[in-house]
């Protein structure tokens, strides 16, 4: 039974599920969307929408003349990337700031053929 157990497990332990989070929403934020399987994009979804939530806050406190400097450390250590670091501040953020929430999409693309795991696009929602 998987009483009060949170979280997506994804067959791995807790090092290779920080690390492919990590990964899977550096490749999210670098390329606008990403092909995965639901699991995945389920269990990086909240995450990658909590950073876009961050970086807003940090664009308004840079439009407001005060430092950035902390949301970008927080950013940092999740995704240790400064140029996806950068371009999540510098040009996704802006994108979103009139926007309450709900950044990202799935939308599903069938089977994958060789163990027929339901296959998803994870992408940014004002991706054209």
């Amino acid at each position: 039974m998987r009483h009060r157990v949170s979280g997506h497990q994804l067959g791995r332990n807790e090092a290779q599920r920080r690390a492919l989070r990590r990964i899977m929403m550096t490749q999210l934020f670098r390329h606008g969307r990403i092909r995965t399987t639901r699991a995945k994009a389920d269990a990086i979804r909240a995450e990658s929408e909590k950073l876009v939530t961050l970086a807003k806050r940090g664009v308004a406190k840079r439009n407001a003349d005060q430092s950035d400097s902390y949301e970008r450390r927080l950013a940092a250590s999740r995704l240790h990337e400064s140029e996806v670091v950068k371009k999540l501040f510098d040009e996704i953020a802006p994108r979103f700031m009139e926007r309450q929430g709900g950044y990202t999409r799935t939308l599903k693309l069938g089977p994958r053929q060789g163990d027929a795991a339901e296959m998803v696009l994870l992408e940014l929602v004002d991706q054209e």
